[in-house]
């Protein structure tokens, strides 16, 4: 299969394709006589594991650290568990930190009472630097 057929049946870009290549994720292709990117059944399935990985949020090193598990299927699977058991603590505090954001939001925008700039709440509220916040946010 070409690199556009692995594109097309794994939903990535083929310079995503190229890029897994370059940092390892993914094999170095096999080239035809003309130069063209090759990839096996078996690659096709590997992209597809990466790109449910990603997917769902993990990272390169933890989706390099799931490859390296899978292919050691009689280890445990404590490995794995714990890889993902981390990256899911790391989502919910996202998801903790996006609550947080959006009662914010939701202040400053029921704040706001229309009128002009000079006493927009709004731009009030963003002009304030609270405790713990830095400028570079």
């Amino acid at each position: 299969m070409l690199i556009g057929g692995i594109a097309k049946a794994t939903g990535t870009k083929v310079n995503t394709i190229r890029f897994y290549e370059e940092i390892g994720l993914m094999p170095e292709a096999a080239r035809t006589a003309a130069g063209q990117r090759t990839y096996t059944e078996s690659e096709v399935k590997r992209l597809s594991f990466i790109r449910r990985a990603r997917k769902l949020g993990f990272s390169i090193d933890e989706t390099r650290s799931l490859l390296g598990l899978k292919a050691t299927p009689n280890e445990s699977c404590s490995k794995a568990g714990d890889i993902a058991s981390r990256h899911l603590r790391a989502v919910e505090e996202r998801i903790s930190q996006l609550q947080a954001l959006r009662s914010e939001l939701q202040r400053v925008v029921v704040a706001c009472t229309g009128g002009e700039v000079s006493d927009c709440k709004i731009i009030e509220a963003l002009s304030r630097n609270p405790a713990g916040i830095s400028a570079s946010r």
